[in-house]
């Protein structure tokens, strides 16, 4: 794989109402992550650090790019079955306990068109790409509300204020086992990647985050600024963001996103 010039930002706060930030993010070229724990402290917090240990030594130890689906497969199923045993050693005293996490991750991959990044989501944390001024989400959220918008029983505007808007529907952790997202996005299809926790997401717009974005260049203020809007909104979530920019590329907005997620579904064995 060709050396690729990134230039990348990370800022992540405990905000003003929780006690314990338990988003955890890893900036490891060609690795970026960020994963929002749940289950309360040595809960979510110990279950997002494995999510990020485990791509950290993706990162260390080096990947076959021409196989990076299978190897962040191979990642999430560690990081997975961390967590489930970490999980079975407090339920002993505690039946109710639960350790859990989203993961979000960008990692540089290579196929027969050059390098490109593979982008992966499990729950409600988000990845947008930035190009020519304009904010697209890449992830889709496995979330409550997100079905009940598919399903066309609530709009996108409800959908920010749906009493089960914090519910998701996949995470690691969950017993029911890891079924992520993957997306293939061409380098030059995005001079920015953002990747969230949903302390950001669920305290600005989108339109505040595409302002930020466009008005702020060096992408460590970006995520700084970011995450000073989601407190400075309220701050009722832990807030993380990593900005990553792809530098001395030219912009190609002709990737077919379903194209590639079909393709890659294909490749891990998720469709006969």
């Amino acid at each position: 794989m060709k050396p690729v010039d990134l230039h990348h930002g990370a800022a992540s706060e405990v905000g003003h109402v929780r006690k314990v930030n338990e988003d955890a993010f890893l900036v490891e070229p060609p690795v970026f992550v960020v994963a929002d724990g749940m289950g309360g402290h040595a809960g979510g917090d110990v279950a997002s650090r494995i999510v990020t240990e485990e791509f950290a030594r993706l990162a260390e130890e080096g990947y076959d790019p021409r196989r990076g689906p299978e190897s962040v497969a191979e990642t999430l199923s560690r990081a997975q079955s961390r967590i489930l045993t970490y999980g079975e050693m407090h339920r002993g005293d505690h039946p109710r306990w639960h350790a859990g996490t989203t993961c979000v991750a960008a990692v540089l991959v290579e196929d027969h068109e050059g390098t490109k990044w593979l982008l992966v989501n499990l729950g409600d944390s988000r990845i947008y790409r930035f190009n020519d001024g304009r904010l697209d989400q890449v992830s889709v959220d496995h979330s409550v509300v997100q079905e009940l918008v598919d399903a066309g029983e609530i709009t996108t505007e409800q959908a920010a204020t749906h009493p089960e808007r914090h519910i998701i529907t996949r995470a690691l952790g969950s017993p029911g086992g890891v079924s992520p997202d993957f997306h293939l996005l061409p380098l030059a299809a995005a001079e920015r990647l953002l990747l969230c926790s949903d302390g950001v997401t669920g305290m600005i717009a989108d339109e505040v985050i595409e302002e930020i974005l466009a008005r702020v260049h060096d992408p460590r203020d970006a995520a700084a600024e970011l995450v000073r809007a989601a407190l400075d909104a309220g701050g009722r979530d832990n807030a993380t963001a990593v900005v990553v920019d792809v530098v001395g590329l030219v912009r190609d907005d002709s990737y077919d996103s379903a194209q590639q997620r079909a393709s890659l579904e294909h490749k891990l064995g998720a469709r006969p």
